[in-house]
């Protein structure tokens, strides 16, 4: 979601089906609605979880999640997981690194948590991990720059 206003103003709380109490920003980025859906929701202690279904779209060839939706998926999750720290920001990715570790097949719940590692001026920190289940796939870190408005 890169460029957007993340803040709890412009995510939507989905309130029915599946997704009901999780939060997305469909709508806001082209490139995300086509790739996701994807949602987030943060718990008690503020720990944020970023979710999606795995459906045939998001597989390669082999049949298997193809490398570049994990990335995407990683990208919507930096800004997610940092979605407190971003509050009424545009921000941008500078850096996104990930590791494969793991598969996901069509109909897999696709999870991710993480942390922001250090908020400090305009650039922000973050690293997580993506898994079905307890099976790992992707571990992830990367650096958003807030941008000022123009």
């Amino acid at each position: 979601m890169d460029g957007g206003a993340e803040n709890s103003s412009s995510s939507r709380l989905v309130e029915t089906g599946e997704w009901a109490g999780w939060r997305t920003w469909q709508g806001m980025d082209p490139f995300e609605d086509q790739s996701g859906p994807f949602y987030f929701r943060e718990d008690e202690t503020g720990r944020v979880t970023c979710a999606f279904r795995a459906e045939p779209k998001h597989m390669n060839g082999g049949g298997f999640m193809h490398g570049g939706c994990m990335m995407t998926f990683a990208d919507f999750c930096l800004f997610a997981i940092a979605w407190r720290d971003l509050a009424g920001s545009h921000a941008v990715t500078v850096s996104l690194n990930g590791e494969f570790v793991g598969p996901a097949r069509p109909g897999d719940l696709v999870t991710a948590t993480g942390e922001v590692v250090r908020a400090g001026g305009s650039l922000l920190f973050v690293r997580g991990l993506i898994s079905t289940g307890s099976s790992p796939m992707l571990n992830f870190s990367g650096v958003i720059k807030k941008i000022r408005n123009r």
